[in-house]
């Protein structure tokens, strides 16, 4: 069957085809337009700081951390740069085996893994790890020749602390360490948590932590241009960051470290003030340890060790620990009994060698009775008997009414966190605690120091200063200067101004000549033998655990530990008419007598402050040895500078 063609309407069907296709290219192409224009002018700006974004970064640039100087500018704490190979675990298959093929190119020790793995723990879906720190130029020239073999990690510039006279001042001083989840979340509380971007360590204890924010500095911002694979390759703008302020301390260091010295390996704390303006000038526990060692993170090995040590280095005794505090009670207990006029300083008791009160006999240290026994031979002698009559009769409420004024069971103020409050025992203190009332033979106990009496190395130093300076309070402080960054300008941190205790000048004379004699023919007068210079002491010897009654107190056969605590509170010059440079109270941990073990440091340090003068034995210091930059003439008291200007 024949077809026949239809010219016509297949020009009709062409046409059509055309007019359809033309009209899906001009749709097409109108779609493209408009979706030119929505990314090109609509999404412009949205889009460009997308691109911008991945084609740079913008990184925190961390602050140098603020210098610690001692009185004297002898640098404590400073900052050091040094390279640290990183491991970012996300960009790592098997971190295991790459720190072990890391270790054929640089030195990774045992200690290293373990630090790795203990911050790998506690950082958990952190961006880097170090895995070494503070690498040597060597080190860094063989990981730059390899680095392509180890995707995933990085040579990085990092400031470190370092603390130049390692172990000497640690627990005042202190030390930073990596921020951890903790410290993350009190940081996001602070007002200035923006600043603390990028920031990877903090101050953990001592002034490292109680002046963080001084310390910290301002962070800086960098953009930086990156690759696909997020190296950045240039800098692009920089705002750089501004240093921490520096801090000034009132500690002399070269007398902490002969104080530490004196100590050699015994237990326990020293601490020493400027009477006239509450400036600490020693503040020793005893053991110490490097704060170098926290810095890149403890190795756990170092850490378990520090932990199970029975001496307890990481122990801030000056601080947090309490003790009763045995006669160096005694001189605040006479001062109350002249206040209250419970006692004349002419009225004569009789000492016959013990006390007794219902039914007990409360002995006395001394080994034979003292006989007649005035307020100013009390002191000289330390007499117990008196004490214990005294106590009786002032009460335990009248002596924690006088003694709370003095700082005893107080807070001090001082700018360091985690003091502790100690007990200054009282009727309403005893109800509240044991729901029990207070019993009058708890009292006689009070009156040497012992019983509930708990109290820090720091109140009694503290109460021993503002006895020198004739009861006005000054708060102690650690810190005396901060020193802005910026401008130079120095800020004192405590006001001039103290507090008068309501007390008479003479009762403070007739104590402090009774301590005078102490170290001239009293229970110090062996450790202050021809000294050139008038010293007011008192001995304590402290109890730590209780004996039977009427049984003698026999050192060899009582374990070391629970041996009796060795006390001695001093301040010099103590002339008639001289005013203190230095109050000092020490405790050396199950030594035994006062005059014994604590007098003789307390001597050392009270020769090297007024006369520059160190033990015989005695090697030079770490302080003398820093670089002459930093090791500054020493500012020396009055006594050690006429000496000096003598003919």
């Amino acid at each position: 069957m024949k077809v026949f063609r239809n010219p016509q309407q297949e020009v009709d069907l062409f046409r059509s085809r055309v007019v359809v296709a033309a009209l899906v290219v001009l749709a097409a192409f109108a779609a493209l337009a408009a979706r030119f224009v929505w990314l090109q002018v609509i999404k412009h700006d949205e889009l460009h700081q997308r691109a911008e974004a991945q084609r740079t970064a913008l990184v925190p640039v961390t602050a140098n951390r603020g210098l610690i100087h001692d009185r004297n500018g002898i640098v404590i704490a400073e900052n050091f740069s040094a390279y640290t190979l990183e491991i970012n675990p996300r960009q790592v298959g098997d971190v295991a085996a790459v720190v072990d093929e890391l270790a054929t190119v640089v030195d990774i020790q045992p200690r290293d893994r373990r630090r790795f793995k203990k911050l790998a723990d506690e950082l958990k879906g952190a961006e880097s790890i170090p895995i070494r720190t503070r690498l040597s130029d060597e080190e860094v020239a063989r990981f730059t020749a390899q680095r392509y073999r180890f995707p995933g990690v990085e040579l990085r510039a990092r400031l470190f602390r370092h603390y130049p006279l390692g172990e000497v001042g640690s627990h005042m001083v202190g030390h930073i360490g990596r921020i951890s989840p903790a410290d993350k979340e009190r940081i996001e509380r602070w007002s200035d948590a923006a600043n603390y971007a990028g920031a990877e360590y903090i101050g953990k204890t001592g002034i490292e932590a109680s002046y963080q924010r001084e310390l910290h500095g301002t962070t800086g911002m960098q953009e930086v241009e990156i690759t696909a694979g997020g190296r950045a390759v240039r800098t692009l703008t920089l705002t750089p960051p501004v240093a921490g302020n520096a801090l000034r301390l009132s500690i002399d260091i070269r007398l902490q470290e002969v104080v530490e010295r004196a100590f050699e390996d015994r237990r326990g704390a020293l601490i020493a003030i400027e009477p006239a303006t509450g400036d600490v000038l020693a503040f020793v526990s005893m053991p110490t340890v490097d704060p170098n060692l926290f810095v890149d993170g403890i190795d756990p090995k170092v850490w378990e060790e520090l932990n199970a040590d029975p001496d307890k280095p990481l122990l801030n005794r000056a601080l947090r620990g309490t003790y009763p505090i045995g006669s160096t009670y005694k001189p605040f207990l006479a001062l109350a009994a002249l206040e209250t006029g419970k006692r004349r300083p002419e009225q004569v008791i009789n000492d016959p060698g013990f006390f007794m009160y219902g039914g007990r006999r409360f002995r006395d240290s001394n080994k034979v009775p003292l006989g007649a026994v005035d307020l100013h031979r009390s002191i000289v002698k330390s007499s117990d008997i008196y004490y214990y009559m005294l106590a009786d009769d002032l009460g335990v409420d009248t002596i924690h009414d006088f003694m709370k004024p003095w700082g005893f069971g107080q807070i001090t103020g001082i700018d360091i966190d985690g003091e502790m409050t100690g007990i200054l025992p009282s009727s309403e203190w005893k109800l509240r605690r044991f729901k029990q009332k207070w019993y009058g033979g708890e009292t006689i106990s009070i009156g040497i120091g012992q019983g509930y009496n708990a109290f820090t190395l720091l109140q009694l130093a503290h109460a021993t200063a503002t006895l020198a300076n004739d009861g006005v309070v000054m708060k102690p402080h650690l810190v005396k200067i901060v020193e802005d960054a910026v401008t130079g300008e120095q800020r004192p941190t405590v006001p001039a101004a103290g507090v008068q205790i309501p007390v008479r000048q003479e009762h403070i004379r007739i104590v402090r000549e009774a301590m005078v004699d102490v170290n001239i023919s009293g229970t110090g007068r062996t450790a202050f033998a021809g000294a050139p210079y008038k010293v007011a002491g008192k001995t304590g010897t402290a109890q730590v655990v209780g004996i039977k009654a009427n049984e003698k107190y026999d050192a060899s056969k009582i374990d070391e530990r629970h041996r009796d605590h060795s006390l001695y509170i001093a301040f010099a010059p103590a002339g008639p008419g001289e005013k203190p440079v230095i109050a000092i109270a020490a405790l050396v941990e199950n030594a035994g007598f006062g005059a014994r073990a604590a007098a003789p440091i307390v001597r050392a340090a009270i020769d090297y402050y007024l006369l520059g003068k160190l033990p015989p034995a005695m090697a030079p210091l770490k302080s003398d040895r820093l670089p002459p930059e930093a090791a500054q003439p020493r500012e020396l008291p009055r006594l050690a500078q006429a000496a000096a200007d003598a003919p």
